[in-house]
């Protein structure tokens, strides 16, 4: 038996179930590498208990952040916010040893790029009858839905997530255009909009991701997207390319799943 290439994401470890989860996590060979796409916890020391701990048991951990990783809780000592918490978590990692979104891709068996990427949204996934972000999100503000981080996530210094989500895109784009291999891309947020389409909350793919990576996949030779946040945990295909959503969600969720939860995904093979 040779290595698999595994993944997992939204493990919300300040619930004390899904912290248990991940302490039951282990690998099922010495060479498994574990994908993490983001929203491992709210409180920076939460989530660098479950990287340092995951780090400690895979050959190789790669991260994504997701938006809850950004957050700054009240309750929460690391009160850093925006770049300057991103950057914080990214040093943290490296000095754990995790794979972030800011370092070379590491090669799967030497063939494919895996490629973790931070690109947050932009309020580009709009809901029916909107013709501008403005629009949207004042349809969704009347419809009470509004995202958690328009309180807790600070884009500092960027004046809006939408620009910080630009910046973020177009480096990444410049990047996954030097390879030259095969990619799995690792995002939180869905690189493409089709998969929010089954949100009860249709408002909510606002804060979703952004229309810029519709064409990534298929762009930069994606063998693989993984992804979490919709905490809709499945595989689809889009443009003949496999999407797994990847996430283990909040105790409430995966309570009413007939598969348990925190089950590591293969990606590969």
């Amino acid at each position: 038996m040779t290595g698999r290439l595994l993944a997992i994401s939204d493990l919300h470890v300040g619930y004390a179930e899904n912290r248990e989860i991940v302490e039951a996590m282990r690998p099922t060979h010495d060479d498994d590498w574990l994908i993490v796409a983001g929203d491992v916890a709210e409180r920076f020391a939460d989530v660098m208990w479950a990287l340092r701990l995951l780090a400690g048991r895979f050959a190789k951990v790669i991260w994504a952040p997701g938006n809850h990783e950004l957050w700054t809780p009240r309750d929460d000592p690391e009160q850093s916010r925006g770049v300057a918490r991103y950057e914080l978590l990214v040093e943290a990692c490296r000095a754990a040893g995790v794979v972030t979104p800011e370092d070379p891709y590491p090669l799967w068996q030497d063939r494919v790029a895996v490629a973790p990427l931070f690109v947050l949204y932009d309020y580009s996934f709009w809901p029916k009858g909107a013709t501008s972000s403005e629009e949207a999100l004042a349809m969704a503000r009347a419809a009470g839905v509004v995202g958690t981080d328009e309180v807790l996530l600070h884009p500092d210094p960027y004046p809006g997530r939408a620009e910080w989500c630009r910046d973020r895109a177009e480096s990444t784009e410049r990047r996954l255009s030097a390879i030259g291999a095969p990619t799995v891309l690792v995002n939180h947020f869905p690189l493409v909009r089709e998969p929010t389409d089954i949100l009860w909350y249709p408002e909510f793919a606002l804060w979703c991701g952004t229309t810029r990576t519709a064409d990534w996949p298929v762009r930069f030779g994606a063998e693989a997207v993984v992804y979490g946040h919709l905490h809709i945990p499945r595989t689809t295909w889009h443009d003949g390319i496999r999407h797994e959503e990847v996430s283990v969600g909040y105790p409430r969720e995966w309570r009413k799943r007939p598969t348990p939860p925190g089950r590591l995904r293969p990606v590969f093979p």
